[in-house]
């Protein structure tokens, strides 16, 4: 039970300070970030798979066309996510880039009323209207939706959703999600390589090592969270969850001071309440059965 509490936490803490890396690319477009991660990530997951000797999934799959459709279409959401992330991140709205992440576990019950036709129980109700409330509050001060927040919560949902069903596991789904999406990443580099305009050839070498760097960084907290979810109960893990985007808003309004205060706080506030409430109803709903 401690060490996969301490394997989730390690890989949501990971996830929290992701700001920090991709802040250190800011001279690469983020567009070519994405790239980067796409190719790195895919060479350090088939050398862990080469060192556990770990590909008789490979072959099974490649006979499944459905299995292939549907990580295709995870794998454009989750590149998706990837690229509104990086971009979100140097752009400047890492506190919003936060909220997405905040939000995330109610859009998941709400992708499950509506796609999986499960029921919501009332105080589940309750979370989802008091997050509705501080997306509406968010949007009526702001002008405008927050819709960076909502396009990370939208693409991590819906690959959550896909992943959810999938036959592979969090190693084997990464290695197939990465090895669909390398021809069109590594074909992006080496058009931009030709015209000249691949920062990669032009970085000092600690940018070139960071960005190959991208491998280790994405893989290694989802197979800490893999091998955490495994371990503990999922209540704990909806609990630790947040760990991630806590770090990612103390990141945006201490270090990198982006506004937060008055009317961005009330809505906040409004989602971290349908959080507690969410959380709490599931908690006390474990504690029951165990009790029973």
């Amino acid at each position: 039970m401690h060490i996969g509490m301490l394997y989730a936490a390690a890989a949501y803490a990971m996830w929290g300070v992701f700001p920090l890396y991709f802040k250190s690319l800011q001279d690469i477009p983020p567009e070519q970030i994405l790239m980067h991660r796409m190719v790195w990530s895919l060479v350090f997951v088939v050398i862990v798979l080469a060192w556990r000797r770990q590909w008789a999934w490979l072959r099974d799959v490649l006979r499944r066309p459905k299995v292939l459709a549907g990580f295709a279409a995870s794998a454009v959401l989750l590149s998706s996510n990837w690229f509104i992330y990086i971009w979100a991140v140097n752009s400047g709205n890492v506190v919003e880039a936060s909220l997405g992440y905040f939000i995330n576990p109610l859009f998941n019950v709400l992708l499950g009323f509506v796609v999986l036709g499960e029921r919501l129980r009332r105080v589940q109700w309750i979370a989802v209207a008091l997050a509705a409330c501080g997306v509406a509050w968010l949007t009526w001060h702001g002008g405008t939706l927050p819709w960076i927040a909502l396009l990370l919560a939208l693409t991590f949902g819906l690959y959550g959703l896909l992943r959810k069903t999938a036959a592979l596991g969090a190693l084997e789904g990464l290695a197939l999600e990465t090895l669909l999406l390398f021809p069109l990443a590594l074909g992006y580099l080496i058009v931009l390589s030709v015209r000249g305009t691949n920062a990669f050839a032009t970085a000092s070498t600690s940018t070139q090592l960071l960005l190959a760097a991208a491998g280790p960084i994405t893989a290694v907290p989802l197979l800490l969270f893999a091998a955490g979810a495994r371990r503990i109960s999922l209540s704990v893990l909806g609990i630790l969850q947040y760990i991630g985007p806590t770090l990612q808003l103390l990141l945006g309004v201490w270090l990198y001071h982006e506004p937060f205060g008055g009317v961005r706080l009330v809505g906040f506030a409004l989602i971290w309440s349908a959080l507690a409430v969410f959380s709490l109803e599931g908690l006390w709903r474990t504690w029951t059965s165990r009790q029973a």
